[in-house]
């Protein structure tokens, strides 16, 4: 569904912010994408979603070359992918309910359609009670819950979650982690950028791993042989 061949990336007349990037996603897999801060992550995220193109090398999602994919094209690829962003980019003036809805209702639904499973989504998510709040209203771990319902509502064929664990507490996270979990096993492929180890250890997923803009791809088992070693190692 996936793939990068030798992806670099720089912006402006700046350095290469990402080298030689090569990995495939396959349907229905699921991945962490780990790494330092300043790693490269977030722009890796920025290609995923489409929100930019890369320097150099090649990039395929759904079977598109996104080099010579037209620009009016784009829309429907990214209505493919759902996107949990680390700044929430909720819309102030619609509630919670309408904020989880707006993918539905881009698609055409009608509220009559999607009603009950938004309600159950933002129930599921421990925020039954804030279905008609605005997000100014919102603490910051109620607001990465919306998000999160937005980005999954429409069981997207690709999900990208950076630090969707961030600004919840610890029970939550893991709930939130059973609905990747489960969307990832009706056939979503699921990305999830993070630094929380407690996170990474519930699954047996591969990692994407960013250093100095450069990945590798490790197994769950490496990928916590590095965690130990980078602790030991730091002051």
């Amino acid at each position: 569904m996936l793939r990068f061949e030798n992806v670099g990336l720089r912006y402006d007349e700046g350095p290469e912010v990402l080298k030689d990037v090569t990995f495939e996603l396959h349907q229905g897999s699921f991945h962490f994408l780990t790494g330092r801060s300043g790693a490269g992550k977030t722009s890796l995220l920025r290609l995923l979603y489409l929100a930019g193109r890369p320097t150099r090398g090649f990039i395929s999602l759904f079977g598109h070359d996104i080099a010579t994919t037209p620009r009016a094209a784009l829309p429907a690829l990214r209505r493919r992918i759902g996107v949990v962003f680390q700044d929430f980019r909720l819309i102030d003036h619609l509630t919670s309910f309408e904020n989880v809805a707006l993918p539905l209702r881009i698609s055409g639904m009608t509220a009559r359609d999607y009603k009950e499973d938004v309600e159950e989504l933002l129930a599921w998510v421990g925020l039954k009670d804030q279905m008609g709040a605005r997000p100014p209203t919102l603490s910051g771990g109620e607001k990465q819950r919306v998000a999160i319902a937005r980005a999954i509502v429409a069981k997207p064929d690709l999900l990208l979650a950076d630090e969707p664990t961030g600004n919840v507490d610890h029970e939550m996270g893991l709930r939130l982690l059973r609905l990747f979990v489960e969307l990832n096993r009706l056939g979503t492929t699921v990305l999830i950028a993070t630094h929380d180890r407690t996170l990474t250890a519930r699954i047996d997923a591969p990692h994407l791993h960013l250093e100095a803009g450069r990945l590798a791809i490790l197994s769950a088992a490496a990928a916590r042989d590095w965690a130990a070693e980078a602790e030991e190692a730091a002051p």
